[in-house]
């Protein structure tokens, strides 16, 4: 790079493109990808430093002081940007405006070490102006961002490190192996998720019966709701309580009686209007969305995630769409509310805005956020048309939704009259009471824009659809027919969705919008909970954990408490709060609570046992072990003797599994060990089994036909012979798993012997001779040619594919135009860097990006659809930054050591020295040489670590 130019440093490889192109050739912009620095690993700290920092990697005792070091994946990131800040005639450092932007900022200062001026440059959108304009009115560094975004690292990594080891201990692993872990509020939102689960479990439904009616003069008619009898309310589902009790005097009916009551209505035939009453109302817009809001809504009515919601977000900020999407503020700029209100008018005319701008006033007092609702960029807002040709399909959709929510919030409130009528019939004797409503907007204002969705609720059943009525007056006769009884039950709370646990966690105050995204990633991908369409449904699992952190750390994962947390945090970032006290009070204790380490050391004797146990009914507890949830049944006349064992299905969830559901899980035959037949070929059984892994069928030797239940097909437990001679082991019996398509209760012989006769041998390769076969395998179905192998399409072709056709797939290239055709599931332009086209495809792993150079696996939970081309380049950029993997095998190998730590002090002006590591010097000698001194090198250490052992014991 030519000397003197100004060095702009961005955390994101897509931002770093957008602002090059704005500022031109006088600046050089460079992406960190991310935090540079983080708390180091214990084997990264050194000897003399351990006894300090070894356990957290943070001197508890000294002031919370932190130890970073650089991530052996930015290494090269480091040098890049030291190389390039040498010939710098200023750095800028314009990370994004938040605590985690600010941390970003202060460990690239304090890593770098730039001579030259170093400003802070900031910016909500970028657009050209808006990058511009940051240029120039640049600021300094935030070190009270810079602590609190400190203080929750070193906060979060006290509370996971210290009680994720009692959740190890006391509960184990997950079904699945799944490592479980413990957070401050990856925990208080696990706790929501089970307590509704608790809630519905502890649920009684209540039934109650309802009728409805037809009224009608002359040709109009509407429909009308039995709500009174002789003055007395007919019961709704409100009217009850969640163990299906009444709250109130009312009257309910049951089929019998309704039915009755409908039949009645019908013969009178007639009703009176006693009422009728007309009511004006507005409506107002909702505010422009912030990110909690954001990730709501796009719940609800685009069905994302919130990861993904946050994913398609970042894209479309990074690449000058919208503005910042991590923020807490309803507020718009003054250009902002111009563009919306001249586009309103614009499109809707002149009446579609009010007189004065709307001004929203934020919630939130947290101060670390944007300043800015999430809003389309620049001085004039692009239509969701114009720009419906640069997006991919969720960008588009998003952009749509930002787009009318901004518009709609300056626009006019709607305006609507809700008309109700009430009838009256005499029935039987008694007074019937009807009552319709409909609403009817005489205005619609911001609704000719946009109207917010609406989470899952309770008594939806008992709202009357909106209709509309027919101009009567008070003393009309309507006809009546058409009564119709219908049966209601109540209905327990609706499961949590994303989008309504985002909105439970920002009501309650725990966490932050920004960081919902990934807590709601971990607690699925540690196996808390599951997604059921898109509620999510917690694990027997999470019950154990929750259970554990209740009883023992209760204060941990209290609502308030956490909240209370969160509100100290903001503190520290305004500047009102210290650091180190709030950390020692939290760690060690105050008056006001007992600190952390003081719940850990005095714990005292947990009993994994009870903790794992669910009581279901009076014989049969549910457990949660190594592999998972099962039900032990005790029997009464026997209770010494070792319980049965029911496993549990893993679709079930935790409130569907009712006494009578248990009972009928006690009572179902069990499917395995079923015998099928004999193979005619060599005489061996063959039995169904139901194995850990899934069902599969294995051949064994004939027994005794009085051991098969002759109803069931079932094997008899066998009587234990007598221990003889060790003798030489036999061969295992053939087995095979069953296809996913099949079932143990269902498949025949026919088909398991099919099964146990694989790989199947389709033929020979004309050309080579060699012998071409068919198999399953663990990543599915495929061919083998040799050490050739080649997936089939389904499971079907192992058994259907002809030699022809085994010939023509081995024609084709392993990962060319057959690949391309069935599992390159996107094609971009080409990478910048490269210079190669950039597909999706389906691997062995599950999708990946490629450039055909670097590979980048798709994470979990974001879907091939959510990848554009920017994110794509974006995640080969990342990968290119990290390097080659570390190679597998003993450290005495390698021949250079690693970067230098750096220890962190803290000062007020937190200038640090780094904590300097002696360099190993590269070895010179030969690879024997090198192996020589690095054995004796660990040998040392081997025999100071018995050394120190022999000590500890004495």
């Amino acid at each position: 790079m030519s000397s003197g130019k100004k060095l702009v440093i961005v955390e994101s490889p897509t931002k770093m493109r957008s602002i090059q192109g704005y500022l031109g050739d006088e600046y050089e912009v460079l992406s960190s990808v991310g935090h540079i620095r983080d708390l180091a690993d214990k084997r990264d700290i050194p000897e003399k430093d351990r006894a300090a920092y070894g356990k957290y990697s943070i001197d508890i005792d000294n002031g919370f002081d932190p130890y970073y070091v650089v991530s052996d994946r930015k290494t090269k990131t480091v040098s890049e940007l030291k190389r390039a800040v040498k010939n710098a005639s200023e750095v800028l450092l314009a990370t994004d405006e938040d605590r985690e932007g600010e941390a970003i900022a202060w460990h690239l200062l304090e890593t770098l070490k730039p001579k030259v001026p170093v400003k802070r440059m900031v910016f909500h959108e970028i657009t050209k102006d808006a990058i511009r304009a940051a240029v120039e009115r640049t600021r300094d560094l935030d070190l009270a961002l810079v602590d609190a975004q400190e203080t929750r690292r070193i906060l979060d990594r006290l509370y996971g490190w210290d009680v994720s080891p009692v959740l190890w201990r006391k509960v184990g692993t997950g079904a699945s192996g799944q490592a479980l872990s413990a957070g401050r509020v990856q925990s208080a939102a696990t706790r929501l998720i089970v307590d509704r689960e608790r809630e519905r479990m502890a649920f009684v439904s209540a039934d109650y019966w309802g009728i409805e009616a037809r009224a009608a003069r002359d040709a109009e008619g509407f429909t009308v709701r039995l709500v009174r009898l002789d003055g007395a309310s007919l019961a709704v589902g409100r009217d009850f309580d969640d163990r299906g009790q009444l709250k109130r005097a009312v009257v309910v009916l049951n089929e019998q009686d309704a039915r009755a009551l409908a039949a009645a209505i019908e013969a009178a035939g007639t009703a009176t209007v006693t009422k009728v009453e007309a009511k004006p109302g507005k409506r107002r817009p909702y505010a422009p969305f912030t990110t909690s809001t954001l990730q709501q809504e796009a719940g609800r009515k685009l069905g994302l995630s919130a990861k993904n919601t946050m994913s398609v977000a970042q894209s479309l900020y990074e690449r000058g769409y919208i503005t910042y999407m991590r923020t807490d503020s309803t507020n718009l700029s003054a250009q902002a509310i111009k563009a919306a209100r001249e586009q309103a008018v614009a499109l809707y005319g002149e009446r579609a805005v009010p007189l004065k701008p709307r001004v929203y006033a934020s919630k939130s007092k947290n101060a670390q956020e944007a300043h800015e609702a999430i809003r389309p960029s620049g001085e004039q807002f692009r239509t969701p048309k114009q720009v419906a040709g640069e997006l991919g399909r969720d960008e588009l959709r998003m952009y749509d939704l930002i787009w009318k929510r901004t518009v709609a919030s300056q626009m006019s409130d709607a305006e609507f009259e809700t008309t109700t009528v009430t009838l009256a019939a005499q029935v039987d004797g008694k007074t019937a009471e009807f009552t319709a409503s409909g609403t009817v907007y005489t205005f619609k204002g911001f609704l000719e824009a946009y109207e917010e969705g609406r989470d899952e609720r309770r008594g939806d059943a008992d709202e009357a659809e909106n209709q509309s009525l027919p101009k009567v007056a008070a003393g009309d006769a309507l006809t009546l027919t058409d009564a119709d009884p219908k049966g209601h039950s109540t209905t327990p709370p609706p499961r949590y969705t994303e989008a309504s646990l985002v909105k439970a966690l920002e009501e309650k105050g725990i966490g932050r919008p920004s960081t919902f995204a990934s807590i709601i990633g971990v607690i699925l991908d540690r196996g808390y909970a599951t997604k059921r369409g898109q509620a999510l449904v917690p694990s027997w699992l999470a019950f154990s954990v929750v259970r554990l952190l209740e009883q023992h750390f209760a204060e941990l994962v209290d609502y308030d408490f956490t909240a209370a947390l969160e509100d100290d945090l903001d503190a520290i970032a305004r500047g009102e709060q210290k650091r180190v006290e709030w950390l020692r009070s939290f760690y060690f204790g105050s008056g006001e609570h007992p600190g952390l380490r003081n719940i850990v050391d005095n714990l005292g004797e947990i009993d994994a046992r009870a903790l794992n146990a669910t009581p279901l009914t009076d014989t049969a507890t549910l457990r949660f072990g190594k592999y998972g949830p099962y039900i032990e049944v005790v029997d009464p006349a026997k209770p010494d003797e070792k319980p049965r064992i029911v496993n549990v299905p893993e679709d079930l969830a935790p409130d569907e599994l009712t006494a009578q559901k248990v009972q009928e899980l006690i009572d179902a035959p069990v499917a395995g060990d079923r015998v099928l037949g004999e193979n005619p070929e060599n005489g061996k059984l063959v039995v169904v089994k139901d194995g850990r892994f899934g069902p599969y069928v294995q051949e064994q030797d004939p027994v005794d036909p009085d051991a098969v239940d002759e109803e069931t097909g079932e094997v008899a437990d066998e009587v234990p012979k007598k221990r003889t001679a060790k003798k030489a082991a036999a061969p295992k019996p053939r087995t095979a798993s069953l296809f996913k398509s099949m079932s143990p209760e269902t498949i025949d012989l026919d088909t398991a012997l099919k099964l146990l006769s694989l790989p199947r041998v389709v033929g020979a390769d004309p050309e080579t001779g060699e012998e071409i076969t068919a198999q399953n395998g663990r990543y599915g179905p495929y061919l083998k040619k040799g050490a050739d192998s080649r997936s089939l399409e389904s499971e079907s072709q192992i058994f259907d594919v002809t030699l022809e056709q085994a010939i023509e797939i081995y024609k084709q290239p392993k990962y060319g135009a057959r690949r391309t055709a069935s599992s390159a599931l996107k094609e971009f332009d080409a990478d910048p860097v490269s210079g190669k086209p950039i597909r999706v495809r389906d691997g062995r792993f599950g999708p990946y990006v490629t450039d055909g150079e670097t590979n980048v696996t798709i994470p979990r939970g974001t879907s091939v659809d959510d990848v554009t081309f920017e994110r794509a380049v974006e995640m080969l950029a990342e990968k290119r930054a990290k390097g080659p993997a570390p190679k597998r095998g003993r450290a005495a190998a390698k021949t250079t050591a690693k970067a230098p730590a750096a220890k962190k002090t803290t000062t007020a002006k937190k200038t640090t020295a780094a904590k300097k590591t002696t360099a190993a010097k590269k070895t010179t000698g030969t690879t024997a040489s090198s192996r020589s001194e690095a054995a004796k090198k660990a040998a040392a250490t081997r025999a100071a670590n018995r050394a120190k052992k022999a000590a500890e014991g004495q």
